[in-house]
């Protein structure tokens, strides 16, 4: 699909949320009062992160994003599960290795949904390019506090390297360690979007952090 990524990538993971201590019956209050604050800020773009929930729980999360970050003016993105988007009423998928693979998604989802995929670290994985994504994340760039990696970090460096393979087209979409005061480096370096997570979703108030972002990084 043709759609504009804005320039800061939230990822509102799992972890940010059990990492609060939020007791379950609680669960629901905070997501509700955490959406309603983010759609606050002019957020235009967040994916959702669960690893280890049961499908029931995830439906119950994405129910509440969505009804509070209401569509169209925001796109949410659900990681791993492409067979849940048409049932939540997100806008599209992340998929990496091990879940289903990018052109599966794409047929099970259609052309008017986004989807985007890892397309690599120290250089673009074979055929990355051809794959029918919208966007290509790429990292770690640093040391991440939500997503464990094997993968030593490119830094700014790397990002400028996978910039000049990929050309000046694809949706290269920085992830991994990236703080407010290091994201110019890596715009500058080639990246498109830069993907946040906990240096939004562990602050005392994310919202207001997020707004930070959004205005120091236009």
């Amino acid at each position: 699909m043709a759609y504009s990524f804005p320039r800061i990538y939230p990822i509102l993971d799992s972890t940010v949320i059990d990492a609060a201590a939020i007791p379950g019956a609680r669960r629901a209050e905070f997501l509700r009062r955490l959406a309603t604050e983010l759609a606050q800020t002019g957020i235009t773009l967040l994916e959702y992160r669960n690893k280890t929930a049961d499908e029931s729980q995830l439906l119950a999360d994405a129910a509440i994003l969505r009804e509070h970050l209401p569509a169209p003016n925001i796109k949410l993105i659900l990681d791993d599960r492409a067979d849940l988007i048409e049932q939540i009423g997100f806008d599209g998928v992340h998929v990496d290795a091990g879940d289903m693979i990018p052109a599966a998604a794409r047929r099970l989802l259609g052309p008017s949904k986004i989807v985007g995929t890892f397309g690599g670290s120290e250089s673009l994985l074979p055929g990355i390019l051809a794959e029918p994504v919208d966007y290509l994340s790429i990292g770690p760039i640093f040391l991440s506090q939500t997503k464990q990696s094997t993968r030593a970090p490119i830094r700014s460096a790397g990002v400028r390297k996978l910039r000049d393979e990929a050309g000046p087209n694809p949706v290269l979409v920085a992830a991994g360690g990236i703080t407010l005061e290091s994201a110019p480096a890596v715009f500058a370096a080639g990246a498109t979007t830069v993907a946040v997570s906990a240096a939004i979703f562990r602050a005392a108030d994310p919202a207001a952090e997020l707004r930070r972002w959004l205005t120091e990084l236009k």
